[in-house]
């Protein structure tokens, strides 16, 4: 059987790099890095290099938080290809999802969402507009309430503002799972169907 995002993800990368994104990874610590889809015009080393390129200050920011499915080019690939032209556009993978990594032991949204705001600021980012899903939309909420002078505006959907012990219950009785491991860390073939079938929607 292929694995249909192994053949995909190099197209992807291509098509990226005609929309004029690229990756980058950014240590935010040692022992953290996120990678993050960047316009070309950001220097491959931002922090060491003063006048690389010049960034276009004139087009507003906006950064895609993906959810839980997948890592963040491959949630927001049409977005960014058609925004791409007229805005800085912004794409992390968050902590284990994609190339982002940390040897610590949080996994709040609250740590992705500082994880993300230092990323940004070691990229440059003063101001910004946040989209978010689902998983991405509790990450931006926290990162508007942590970075307010960051976050200038926000867009999300399918999303609360805080996953509450109530509204965890009624998702995993609604989906028919006992815990959301159970559900996101799928140990069979049908489970990862599931997971999928659940997490995405059909063109």
């Amino acid at each position: 059987m292929v694995n249909i995002f192994a053949v995909y993800k190099p197209l992807l990368r291509a098509l990226m790099k005609l929309a004029g994104v690229r990756p980058q990874i950014v240590e935010i610590d040692a022992g953290t890095i996120l990678n993050f889809w960047v316009p070309d015009e950001i220097p491959s080393n931002p922090e060491n290099s003063k006048h690389t390129r010049k960034q276009n200050r004139t087009k507003p920011v906006v950064v895609f938080l993906h959810g839980f499915a997948a890592d963040g080019i491959i949630t927001w690939q049409f977005q960014v290809l058609a925004l791409a032209r007229k805005y800085r556009v912004y794409v992390p993978d968050f902590l284990f999802f994609g190339g982002s990594t940390t040897d610590r032991s949080e996994r709040s949204p609250e740590f992705q969402a500082d994880c993300v705001a230092k990323g940004l600021g070691k990229l440059g980012v003063e101001r910004c507009t946040l989209v978010g899903l689902s998983y991405g939309g509790m990450v931006g909420f926290k990162m508007a309430e942590m970075y307010p002078n960051l976050v200038q505006s926000m867009v999300v959907t399918c999303s609360v503002m805080a996953l509450t012990k109530s509204i965890s219950g009624a998702g995993l009785e609604r989906i028919g799972f006992k815990s959301w491991s159970e559900y996101l860390l799928p140990d069979s073939i049908k489970g990862v169907e599931l997971l999928f079938e659940l997490a995405t929607f059909k063109l």
